[in-house]
């Protein structure tokens, strides 16, 4: 089968929590996930309120977040954390030795080349027979923060404004960061154990109390209703979040366990089952598989925000949003009718580093490449490559359909009700069939699920492609830095 079973409570990291790990049957290394989490949000909490930036200089805030991150590492990892610690100090030397207009590739080949071995360490050295740890959670955040601020300082100081776009003008850092705040952005607590990846301005800004106004400015606050500069709280955002990862705990205790992936290639299922029923068992074991990740992502994210950080700005209803860092929108994953708005709302940070190290920076093939530095990025497992090579081609299949097909059904309200619910139902069945390799991992169990399947989503994605003409997709425009100055100060005015 794909994975390998290993022993439950053998872990590099701390042996602590070894007795809740027996008593609750579940492996220690996900105990101490777990513990962290919950440890990381009770001083989230301490943090805003006790080393507030009222309360507390930059450097303080700066000092705590590091030292309580590497502890974080330390205790989850162990000697596995030696990983992290190293690729973090290559990048800080690469940062201020590089020269500014190769300081963006150097960071990206030694984050991505020192993520790839050890990857390839621990699948092909250690098997997961050895250990259990999966260090590889971090240290992939770490990569993404490490590219992105490459980047973002290449476009700071390397590049010329009207080079940039408005989004790449916003975000671009001007000045090399300090050891301090350097190891801030990439070691912090908040972040160190499942992320996400922030923009180092944002995480600044935050550090430094200039985080919310900052927000606030940009969706001008005073035509929200406010008659001054509102203080909102995270604590009804970091409720909510904490709701939905009970109800995504629940579910991955008795769900996911339930319904394993591996049941579709079954001998004696695929013998006894038509085709129409494994359709509708492979849609419940991948949603069985979500919880966990649901439960991950969005702690989280209520971590961040119960420290005061991911704050969005103010939405139509005049309602404070604390979405900044979300890693998913779980009503528009559930309810997409297309594969765009199913991939733009799952790991959605993510998506958003994809976009910004490689998707805009590409010369050519920017959706191929961005599929294929993902699979890269997430490992080594040939599923991976299956998954994200079968996205490309029902990517294009479903662009080419919409930009066809799409207007046709527009004219009344019951074709649009009809185009909308078959585009959800074929939606969820092609990410359905694009990622069970993803879980499934290896060679042979993804190629007898595809023969199983009869590979018709990829012979109906071929025959779509080869059948309706392809139209070029409209890249983003450059914005000048004159026009972004007008739109500024625009917005100042009002």
């Amino acid at each position: 089968m794909a994975e390998v079973p290993a022993a439950p409570h053998r872990t590099t990291g701390s042996t602590l929590l070894h007795p809740l790990s027996a008593l609750l049957g579940i492996p220690l290394d996900q105990i101490n996930f777990v513990a962290c989490q919950l440890f990381a949000l009770l001083a989230a909490f301490w943090f805003r309120i006790y080393l507030g930036p009222s309360h507390a200089s930059s450097a303080v805030r700066h000092a705590f977040a590091t030292l309580f991150g590497i502890y974080f590492a330390v205790f989850c990892f162990g000697w596995y954390s030696i990983h992290l610690f190293v690729l973090v100090m290559m990048n800080y030397g690469i940062m201020n030795t590089a020269s500014i207009p190769n300081i963006h590739r150097y960071s990206f080949v030694v984050a991505m080349g020192y993520l790839t071995l050890c990857h390839i360490s621990r699948i092909y050295i250690f098997h997961y027979g050895i250990l259990t740890t999966d260090f590889s959670g971090p240290l992939m955040i770490i990569t993404q923060k490490i590219t992105t601020l490459a980047c973002q300082l290449h476009d700071g100081i390397g590049r010329q404004a009207e080079e940039l776009t408005a989004e790449q003008n916003r975000l671009a850092v001007k000045t090399r960061p300090s050891l301090l705040e350097y190891l801030s952005y990439l070691l912090n607590f908040m972040s160190i154990i499942a992320g996400p990846c922030s923009n180092y301005k944002d995480y600044i800004a935050f550090i430094e109390g200039r985080h919310v106004h900052m927000k606030l400015l940009e969706v001008n606050w005073k035509q929200k209703g406010y008659d001054r500069l509102p203080d909102p709280s995270p604590t009804g955002a970091v409720m909510y979040k904490l709701c939905i990862t009970l109800v995504s705990l629940v579910l991955f205790l008795t769900l996911t366990k339930n319904f394993p992936m591996a049941y579709i290639i079954d001998n004696e299922f695929l013998d006894k089952t038509p085709f129409l029923s494994r359709l509708g068992y492979l849609y419940v074991v991948t949603q069985a598989a979500k919880p966990k990740y649901y439960f991950a992502w969005t702690l989280a994210d209520a971590v961040n925000n119960a420290a005061g950080y991911g704050f969005s700005g103010v939405d139509e209803r005049g309602a404070f949003r604390w979405d900044l860092l979300s890693n998913l929108n779980i009503w528009n994953i559930e309810t997409a009718t297309s594969f765009k708005i199913y991939i733009e709302n799952w790991n959605i940070q993510t998506a958003a580093w994809l976009k910004r190290v490689c998707y805009d920076r590409a010369p050519w093939y920017p959706t191929a490449l961005t599929f294929i530095l993902s699979a890269l990025w997430h490992g080594i497992y040939p599923g991976y490559y299956f998954t994200f090579l079968t996205g490309i081609l029902i990517t294009l299949a479903a662009r080419a359909i919409r930009s066809n097909c799409r207007h046709y059904f527009l004219s009344s309200v019951p074709l649009k009700i009809a185009y909308d619910v078959a585009t959800w139902v074929v939606t969820q069945l092609a990410v359905c069939y694009t990622v069970a390799p993803f879980v499934m991992l290896a060679v042979e169990p993804t190629v007898k699920f595809y023969k199983s399947m009869y590979f018709h989503m990829h012979i109906l994605s071929i025959l779509v492609l080869l059948v309706l003409p392809i139209r070029p997709q409209a890249r983003s425009v450059r914005k000048p830095q004159n026009e972004a100055i007008q739109n500024y100060v625009k917005s100042k005015d009002k």
